[in-house]
């Protein structure tokens, strides 16, 4: 079993450590505060999800940026970083420049990672840190943290997360040959990643849009042997309209973090199928650190 395999599968259990910490109250963002949350990569996509859901919330005006497009001239109350490594050069820039000027939180995989002494009030879970340099578990357990945080409950979630470990594939990844994700909401930053775990992974021809606006364009790629899976809530007519292509329609009622966990597990298929270690993904590290 390859590290991803058994990452993926500790996600229920990550789910419950991570929300049972204490303090988090203390270390995250407070009502009403004017947020960024920045991050790169996967930890963007987690950002974009939990921006989302904050401002849903009524929580307080949250923006979400990659790190390296973080507008340093814009005031904001609070700060938030999510990185695995915390070394990330992009990620380092955005808290040095705020740094003494705007409050800092952090959601980190390595409290000694040099992001974490930089932010004033770390949160940290080790614990989900990972060895393959594919992103799951941190991710989604930093995300289950912050929706926690928003008041919501994961027990849901958890359990939806272990049956999606086991059920089927909805997919058949041997007769696959492109897939899209969709999201409305909070969830189009989990078809974001998903769709990067499947090119990351596996080197695969995947791509992410909301659903809204997957019929401006991009349903044209759609059609037979190529699938279209979409996370939350779906627009009326999407389903007939891609049957009609000859493309599979995926969607299910689980928890949208749960349904993620099932296309992580398609991202391994498709790399041992194709030779490739998902462990170890073409031309990628764990942490982009700049010269």
């Amino acid at each position: 079993m390859t590290h991803v395999e058994q990452e993926i599968a500790s996600q229920p259990q990550c789910w419950q450590r991570g929300v049972a910490q204490a303090g988090l109250a203390e270390r995250l963002p407070r009502p009403g505060e004017r947020v960024a949350v920045v991050g790169c990569g996967t930890s963007w996509f987690v950002a974009m999800a939990y921006a989302r859901l904050r401002e849903e919330a009524g929580l307080g005006e949250t923006d979400a940026f990659a790190a390296s497009e973080f507008p340093t001239r814009r005031r904001y109350d609070r700060v938030l970083v999510i990185s695995r490594s915390g070394t990330t050069t992009e990620v380092l820039d955005v808290l040095t420049a705020v740094r003494g000027r705007t409050p800092s939180s952090g959601v980190f995989g390595d409290p000694r990672s040099p992001a974490a002494t930089l932010v004033d009030e770390p949160v940290e879970l080790p614990f989900a840190d990972e060895r393959s340099v594919v992103q799951t578990r941190f991710a989604t357990t930093a995300l289950a943290v912050l929706r926690a945080h928003l008041g919501e409950h994961l027990d849901p979630a958890v359990r939806d997360a272990t049956a999606a470990l086991t059920v089927p594939l909805p997919l058949d990844p041997a007769a696959l040959e492109q897939v899209t994700f969709l999201g409305r909401g909070w969830t189009v930053g989990l078809a974001h990643e998903a769709a990067l775990k499947c090119r990351e992974a596996a080197g695969f021809w995947a791509e992410a849009y909301p659903a809204m606006d997957y019929r401006h364009g991009p349903i044209a790629v759609a059609g037979p042997g190529r699938a279209v899976w979409a996370f939350g809530a779906v627009p009326a007519g999407l389903p007939e309209q891609v049957a009609a292509t000859g493309a599979t329609f995926v969607h299910s009622a689980r928890d949208p973090m749960a349904e993620l966990i099932l296309a992580q597990r398609l991202a391994v298929d498709l790399a041992v199928r194709r030779g490739l270690d998902p462990d170890a993904p073409r031309h990628l590290t764990r942490s982009v650190i700049l010269t």
